[in-house]
């Protein structure tokens, strides 16, 4: 297993650090074998209790501004008492106000039924990662005849620049090299 941060291989699948960059790896094995997906966290996101939501608080808030400035009303119109009436409106007008303004910005959207079943599916198909061996398997073997082979050319982005492991030399040797060509010119 490789970390997914760093791309440091670990010694074996049980690590729970990387030993590079100390990114935790103890779910990576959890994640592979649920094809992306924690159980757990998929139980609670479908779990959620969907009564407080945004959409609950604006059917809420649209309930209440029809019985106070609506409904209200009219029973204290009925009724005979004006001022009744004036403060049921009132009353529903600001409350409505305000209540929109605690969903809109208080509230989270509920989980919508698709992302609920996206998750139920993935969740229950595994997936192979490369083709359609099983989980944990090695993919089918794969050879390539000798005769398409062809070596790197310079130049290419597949050839191996080797500049990097050599010693850079001395500043008193190259100065050195410097001055006899100039004496040989």
């Amino acid at each position: 297993m490789h970390c997914p941060r760093c791309g440091q291989q670990q010694i074996s699948p049980e690590t729970k650090f990387c030993n590079r960059c100390g990114f935790q790896m103890g779910l990576i094995p959890h994640l592979i074998a649920n094809n992306g997906v924690l159980p757990q966290l998929a139980e609670l996101y479908k779990g959620k209790s969907t009564l407080f939501s945004r959409k609950n608080g604006l059917i809420f808030t649209a309930l209440w501004f029809i019985f106070f400035v609506m409904m209200m009303p009219a029973f204290f119109g009925i009724l005979g008492t004006d001022e009744g009436a004036a403060a049921s409106a009132v009353f529903g007008v600001f409350s409505t106000m305000m209540m929109l303004i605690i969903s809109l910005a208080v509230l989270k959207r509920a989980p919508k039924q698709s992302e609920i079943m996206q998750l139920e599916m993935m969740q229950s198909v595994p997936q192979a990662l490369h083709g359609s061996h099983a989980v944990g398997a090695l993919p089918a073997q794969q050879s390539q005849p000798a005769q398409v082979y062809s070596p790197p050319t310079a130049g290419s982005w597949r050839a191996p620049d080797t500049g990097e492991f050599s010693r850079p030399g001395s500043v008193t040797d190259n100065t050195t090299k410097l001055l006899q060509k100039d004496e040989e010119l």
